[in-house]
């Protein structure tokens, strides 16, 4: 039985709504690829980018069990283990393997995974059979036109898809899958680039449609211009509180999002524990992908 929305709030940093969770939280780098072509996405393995699709090596599931334990045992508060890439959770079959062993070692802790959501549908029921509590699912469109100036392609089932061809495989397993663990009963929270020039007048509508799919609660996480959208702006916080107001019409919105990478440890804005866990030193610059 997944932990209900409410749980979330308390446990989940998350899903704390109005106010700073002081729980914590671990992602474990155990995805190392992805399986669409996001036009503002750059994954890479190193230790200076502060964002997610970073992290500073790729680990197995079972090398994953004792970065647990060793992280619990220095910071006993953390109450959530997530698979967060750096590649997409279901582009490979090592994040749903470590969840599996999570939840036979560590029963006590919230499973929480990200995904694009191309998958998503196909890999449903074993998402529902493991037990995931929370799951997030970046949206950044809902009609194949917008989606296709978000994103180039898609492999799906071994084929490469371009432009509206893959952005409609895309949405509809996108929204599809969401309904399904949402109707077996597990929390989806869903993560939107706000692009200014691409998306702004959509996420409206993304916001509408998601909350009729079944999602709790959503995020909108602001542009750092690069790769193929370099040319595009950075929100400002009067755009960010704009399109959050709208989509607070049609559902809950969460405003603290840090952008954590995908080997994050610790409480989401206070210390990071990484380093000791993983055993290196980390120089952070600010730059961003999506989460």
């Amino acid at each position: 039985m997944s932990v209900s929305f409410e749980e979330l709030r308390k446990k989940h940093p998350c899903f704390a709504l109005g106010e700073k969770s002081n729980n914590g939280r671990i992602h474990l780098p155990v995805s190392p690829g992805c399986n669409i072509a996001c036009r503002f996405c750059i994954r890479d393995i190193n230790e200076v980018e502060d964002r997610p699709g970073v992290a500073g090596e790729i680990i197995t599931p079972r090398e994953a069990l004792e970065v647990v334990k060793r992280a619990r045992e220095l910071m006993p508060q953390l109450s959530v283990v997530g698979v967060a890439g750096p590649g997409d959770t279901l582009a490979t079959p090592y994040a749903l393997e470590t969840f599996r062993l999570v939840k036979q070692h560590f029963p006590d802790m919230i499973k929480c995974m990200s995904t694009n959501g191309l998958n998503l549908l196909d890999y449903a029921n074993e998402i529902i059979d493991i037990g995931i509590d929370s799951l997030t699912v970046t949206v950044n469109a809902v009609d194949p036109e917008i989606q296709q100036k978000l994103n180039a392609s898609c492999i799906y089932h071994g084929r490469t898809y371009m432009g509206k061809e893959a952005a409609r495989i895309l949405i509809h397993n996108q929204l599809s899958g969401i309904k399904k663990v949402t109707d077996a009963g597990i929390t989806v929270k869903v993560n939107t680039v706000f692009v200014p020039e691409i998306n702004r007048d959509h996420i409206p509508t993304v916001a509408k449609t998601v909350a009729e799919a079944g999602t709790s609660i959503y995020n909108i996480i602001p542009l750092i211009p690069q790769h193929q959208l370099a040319w595009c702006s950075e929100p400002s916080c009067e755009d960010l509180y704009e399109v959050r107001k709208e989509a607070e019409k049609y559902i809950k919105v969460f405003r603290h999002c840090q952008r954590c990478r995908a080997d994050a440890i610790g409480v989401p804005g206070g210390k990071d524990i990484s380093k000791q866990i993983y055993m290196r030193e980390l120089k952070l610059e600010n730059t961003f992908s999506h989460g």
